[in-house]
């Protein structure tokens, strides 16, 4: 008889709660996470990227380019972006080809341009990257102060290694002095 009587209080006591569905689509609503508005657009890949990446976190800004990449495609500006975010990963083969891709696409995004020439002093083929320098300097007709500074640097690295003094040679002889000794001298 116990059994029944507890089986029957149970009973009551659900009963009293209401229904199943109110108890249920109470709690549901109390902890669910905060749901995503398809109807909204969300922020924009792009600018979370550039904001993560002004802010150091270049695996992150990668991440954020990829997700704009799905959303908008492979266009110039997120082709540059990928790049940057590669360079600053210092995986400069991926991010010379990122950014090439992005300049076949659009020739005239300056963007891109400047972080080729940054991608190429990085591997230290300062002529080539003086030429990119020169073609960004004149798409952004000057006006970027950074992009004129990266050009002065590429010319001074590159007209240092075109035009290197040799070095004035001496004669050097050894010369033996005494028991397992040696003296190096030099003609002047």
């Amino acid at each position: 008889m116990t059994r029944g009587l507890v089986f029957l209080l149970l009973c009551a006591t659900l009963a009293a709660c209401g229904g199943p569905d109110a108890l249920s689509r109470q709690a549901s609503e109390r902890n669910a996470p905060f749901g995503v508005d398809p109807g909204r657009n969300g922020v924009d890949g792009l600018l979370v990227g550039h904001r993560l990446l002004a802010a150091g976190e270049s695996e992150l800004a990668l991440r954020a380019y990829l997700r704009a990449a799905s959303e908008q495609g492979m266009t110039a500006d997120v082709l540059s972006a990928l790049g940057s975010a590669n360079l600053r990963l210092g995986r400069l083969n991926q991010a010379e080809q990122l950014l090439r891709r992005a300049i076949e696409l659009d020739p005239t995004f300056v963007p891109a341009v400047n972080n080729l020439g940054v991608v190429l002093m990085e591997r230290g083929r300062a002529p080539e990257a003086r030429l990119v320098f020169q073609q960004a300097f004149a798409l952004d007709s000057g006006a970027t102060d950074s992009i004129r500074e990266n050009l002065r640097r590429a010319i001074a690295k590159s007209e240092a290694s075109l035009y290197v003094e040799p070095e004035e040679r001496q004669a050097f002889s050894l010369v033996r002095r005494g028991r397992g000794q040696y003296v190096l001298l030099s003609q002047l």
